[in-house]
């Protein structure tokens, strides 16, 4: 595993207002070259060549924290979420044969990976949490959904080595440290649970309540 990074975030990062959404963007491009796991991870899923596949969430924001707080780099990580779209076969076992692979190209972080087809996300939501979910166009639409606006970022690695991000609401919350709820999916108890857990691994951490407009 990879040794804590150097680098640093300032106040100017967390701002909305005191820094560009470009310079945020490229601060987090730092963080994640610094991180050889992390670069692992993503070189490892680009080789694949599997469809709209990013690695997505905890594993990117986490590690952000973890570097700006001097804490080990795994420290509070659950898993590394790769994500992938798949329209055109939506069965468990295609997508297990891709886990799989995914598994057997990564084996150091095999239980540490979790690996999803967000084209069938909506067939099994339901039965797993008692509520619908819509049919996705693809795996970006998906961070739309997610319980915090802070756990929306993603990162995949180009052909040429660049990195590429994607953060739908922006990345001011991510190094500000400060946990958003997203209120176009009804999360309440999925955010209030990530919160309390993440509030003890990141005491440093502020927790905005979720309180709907309305």
């Amino acid at each position: 595993m990879t040794q804590r990074s150097g680098i640093s975030n300032t106040d100017l990062f967390g701002d909305p207002y005191q820094a560009r959404e470009e310079d945020r963007i490229a601060h987090l491009k730092e963080v994640i070259a610094s991180v050889s796991h992390i670069m692992e991870i993503l070189a490892a899923v680009r080789d694949l060549d599997l469809p709209d596949a990013w690695l997505v969430s905890g594993g990117l924001y986490q590690t952000v924290w973890n570097v700006l707080t001097g804490r080990a780099l795994l420290h509070g990580i659950k898993d590394f979420d790769v994500i992938y779209f798949d329209g055109q076969d939506l069965s468990y076992g295609a997508e297990d044969a891709v886990i799989r692979r995914v598994n057997d190209a990564l084996p150091e972080f095999a239980d540490l990976l979790e690996v999803r087809n967000q084209a069938r996300v909506h067939l099994w939501y339901e039965q797993r949490f008692g509520r619908p979910y819509r049919p996705l166009d693809c795996s970006m639409d998906a961070l739309t959904t997610y319980a915090s606006r802070t756990h929306a970022v993603a990162a995949r690695l180009k052909s040429d080595g660049a990195l590429d991000i994607h953060a739908p609401f922006g990345l001011a919350n991510l190094f500000a440290m400060r946990l958003v709820p997203n209120f176009t999916q009804q999360n309440e108890e999925t955010y209030v649970e990530k919160a309390e857990r993440m509030k003890v691994l990141w005491p440093e951490l502020e927790v905005v309540p979720w309180q709907p407009a309305g």
